[in-house]
């Protein structure tokens, strides 16, 4: 299913086109805001404010935040979300710091998430397959392999996977509450 920036809500779509609309390749280590302008919205409201009937309102912020590559900002929400997700975005940050070891750490604290069965089945449409189920430690390790090879088709796909990644678990978080 195709990621739709409008199921957010007009504004976190207007946010979010201001880089890729969603489909953003974000950089595999320290990359720094891609947009003054989303980071000056996303400071204007709360997490409540922007994702009001959300389940998980402060994650989906953090991973806006991480969209932008704002790592500091996406870092101060996450590691104040006792949760799997805040736990997931931590781990994510962290990788893309790049901290390989903290990341794995705060992988440790995920456990097996939701969305690894949709990940694993993307990730190897993409050509990173590793076995029957997702490995966030193994991604680790390809993440840190490809951002030594810039340019490669390595590269390529640890991008396209860490899109894939933040779509599912950004979709995770943003969507509404079950009752």
């Amino acid at each position: 299913m195709p990621f739709d920036p409008a199921a957010y809500g007009d504004e976190v779509a207007a946010v979010l086109a201001l880089d890729g609309s969603g489909e953003r390749l974000m950089p595999l280590a320290s990359g720094t805001c891609s947009s003054d302008r989303a980071y000056q919205l996303l400071k204007s409201k709360t997490a409540e404010r922007w994702f009001p009937r959300s389940r998980a309102p402060e994650a989906a912020l953090s991973g806006l935040y991480l969209y932008f590559s704002c790592l500091d900002d996406a870092h101060t929400i996450a590691q104040d979300i006792d949760t799997a997700e805040g736990s997931y975005w931590h781990a994510i940050m962290h990788r893309q710091e790049p901290d390989p070891g903290n990341s794995g750490y705060w992988f440790q604290r995920v456990g097996a998430h939701a969305i690894f069965p949709a990940l694993r089945e993307s990730a190897a449409q993409s050509g990173v397959d590793f076995g029957a189920r997702w490995d966030p430690f193994a991604f680790i390790q390809y993440c840190e392999r490809a951002r030594r090879s810039p340019g490669s088709a390595e590269e390529r796909r640890a991008l396209e996977v860490q899109r894939a990644e933040w779509q599912l678990l950004f979709d995770f978080c943003a969507a509404p509450k079950t009752r």
